[in-house]
């Protein structure tokens, strides 16, 4: 019999189309009385909506979140929030803005409510990064974790099919590592395998319909499971490289993900086999060695670059990326050797299948 221990994440989901309409009961909710909207700049009219919703609990709206929440950005919307009155933070957004939210909240330790319009799958775990001297750090705090996450699949409407596919894909990393985590549970794994099987059957869909609600919505519930596997469980080496690639050569995080996905599962196949078995069935393959190329082939089939080259990575940073994802790396069930890592980055980088 296999000994595990499983540590549920506590927070409260709103889900449905139209769910938009109780954020200002959630937010009395958490018994808050100046809630700050959060957004990048380019989603500042959507904060604006959502703080003209919330009324006279409106503490304003802030739109500075920006990619992988640089350190300086992240000590200006502190200033801001405490300049303001706030008591509680609304993330509107993807992953930019809900880690925008969570590293205020980890000073302040103030509630946040997350309202995702990608699929990024953050929004349900107390997992944080700050990015400072072009090397990003991650970590754990229950006071980031958001208390309430409202999920309307009707806000992710207006997100691009192309940005769709990568966000989606970037959700599925969390589930997939997540079955060969260092602390991986019978349960989290249920919950990865049936993330990754609605993942894969939704994202289709909203590619080729991309006003398809239903898609959208099944988009999401995948994305959930997905995040709340990610905040439950350790993360390994497809995470470690996407951290380094991301905060070293400031690449799009989830583009980052989608492309080294097919990579980094396909090397642990052997080492997890159980595990890439599983992710395989979820695409419809029954040999862990499948699970990588058929990621890969997924990716080609929405559209999503396949080369690190294509999403700005330079060629002569591969050298100091595979140094840098050896020194301190997470747990992975195969070891994280330096040779390995800069021949899959290689690979990755000209844009050629898993090997």
């Amino acid at each position: 019999m296999e000994s595990f221990v499983y540590q549920a994440t506590p927070s409260r989901v709103v889900f449905g189309p139209g769910r938009l309409a109780a954020l200002p009961d959630e937010v009395k909710r958490l018994g808050a009385q100046r809630a700050l909207v959060l957004t990048t700049p380019e989603q500042r009219p959507l904060g604006e909506r959502v703080a003209a919703l919330l009324g006279e609990c409106s503490a304003g709206v802030y739109s500075q979140a920006v990619m992988h929440v640089p350190a300086e950005v992240a000590l200006a919307a502190r200033d801001e929030a405490a300049r303001l009155g706030a008591d509680c933070y609304v993330a509107v957004g993807g992953g930019s803005t809900i880690g925008l939210g969570k590293a205020i909240a980890l000073v302040s330790g103030q509630p946040i409510i997350a309202v995702p319009t990608t699929y990024a799958g953050s929004e349900v775990t107390p997992i944080y990064g700050l990015t400072e001297g072009r090397l990003k750090k991650t970590g754990r705090d229950q006071r980031v974790l958001p208390r309430t996450v409202v999920y309307d699949p009707q806000l992710t409407l207006t997100l691009p099919a192309d940005v769709s596919a990568a966000s989606g894909m970037n959700a599925m990393a969390h589930a997939v590592e997540a079955m060969y985590a260092e602390d991986a549970n019978p349960i989290i794994s249920l919950m990865a395998e049936e993330s990754v099987r609605a993942l894969a059957g939704s994202l289709p869909g909203v590619v080729q319909r991309p006003d398809d609600i239903d898609a959208r919505g099944r988009a999401l519930y995948g994305a959930w499971l997905a995040g709340a596997c990610l905040g439950t469980v350790g993360m390994a080496i497809h995470h470690k490289l996407c951290h380094t690639l991301g905060g070293r050569f400031n690449l799009p995080h989830a583009q980052t993900h989608a492309v080294m996905l097919p990579h980094t599962a396909h090397y642990n196949h052997a080492a997890a086999p159980h595990a890439l078995e599983r992710v395989a069935r979820a695409l419809g393959g029954e040999r862990a060695q499948d699970a990588g190329p058929l990621l890969f082939r997924l990716n080609q089939s929405l559209g999503i670059a396949t080369a690190l080259s294509a999403i700005g990575m330079p060629e002569e940073g591969l050298d100091e990326a595979a140094t840098l994802a050896c020194t301190n790396p997470y747990y992975n069930p195969r070891r994280v050797e330096r040779e390995a890592v800069r021949a899959l980055l290689g690979r990755a980088w000209r844009g050629e299948g898993p090997a």
